[in-house]
């Protein structure tokens, strides 16, 4: 028996899933979110394909974080200017921008390359309850731990 190889024709259409994170640590939530957009989770999955399903994250600013990390763990990046190095801590990024929390934190977690950077657009946060994908019909996804 011949392995299956997902193609453009072959691939499944892709199904919806809404995630709650409340109270739901952020590194559970990310691995778990990561895994089907990349389509783990399905018996088609193929490495260099996108077989993967969108996932819509609500209530991203109810996440939480383990141990002391809301108070030491710090949000890095760099303008690309010299001296350019910038930190925020993760308090102040939960309270201003918590999606892009949960954002840089499923993008750590799929592959740096142009399937990761299309994989990735299949993922929509909010910061509330309400999200505008109701006519997509998605599915609850339970994330485990």
């Amino acid at each position: 028996m011949k392995t299956f190889m997902a193609k453009d024709a072959t691939r499944a259409e892709a199904k919806w899933y809404i995630v709650d994170a409340t109270d739901v640590v952020l590194g559970r939530l990310a691995s778990q979110v990561a895994n089907v957009l990349r389509g783990k989770h399905k018996p088609t999955f193929t490495p260099n394909a996108d077989t993967g399903d969108y996932v819509i994250v609500i209530n991203a600013d109810k996440v939480k974080l383990t141990g002391n990390k809301l108070e030491d763990k710090m949000y890095t990046y760099h303008t690309g200017y010299v001296g350019g190095l910038k930190q925020i801590p993760y308090k102040t990024m939960m309270e201003n921008k918590s999606d892009v929390v949960v954002y840089e934190a499923v993008k750590g977690m799929i592959p740096h390359n142009a399937l990761g950077r299309k994989v990735i657009q299949k993922l929509r946060i909010y910061k509330g309850a309400d999200h505008g994908h109701a006519a997509q019909k998605p599915e609850v996804l339970k994330i485990e731990g």
